[in-house]
């Protein structure tokens, strides 16, 4: 069993929870989450991000408007919906209540 393996699952079981925190602050394009999530080192591409920014808009936990670019075509520029929020606030709650079990597994006292 390899560890990048494993390793990779973990990144992309939190990368939902990553994605809603960084629209919860201000409203981003695709470019602008990638390069954040590159800077935290939870290195995503284009081809991973795309489909799930479309399977959270059509959840109802995003929307988007686009916005014209002087440099290109216009950009799309995501935010979280009023849904979106309540969603981030409940994933919030899991990783605390998830972070307080593996420390107490891995870092018993």
């Amino acid at each position: 069993m390899k560890v990048d393996n494993t390793a990779a699952q973990m990144r992309k079981g939190i990368l939902e929870y990553c994605i809603l925190s960084i629209l919860s602050k201000e409203e981003a394009y695709p470019s602008e989450i990638i390069s954040k999530l590159k800077v935290a080192k939870l290195i995503v591409v284009e081809g991973t991000l795309y489909p799930l920014l479309t399977r959270l808009k059509n959840a109802g936990l995003l929307d988007y408007r686009w916005v014209e670019s002087v440099a290109g075509p216009p950009r799309k520029y995501y935010t979280l919906t009023t849904e979106g929020e309540h969603f981030l606030s409940e994933l919030k709650t899991t990783w605390e209540e998830l972070q307080f079990a593996v420390d107490q597994i891995t870092n018993p006292s």
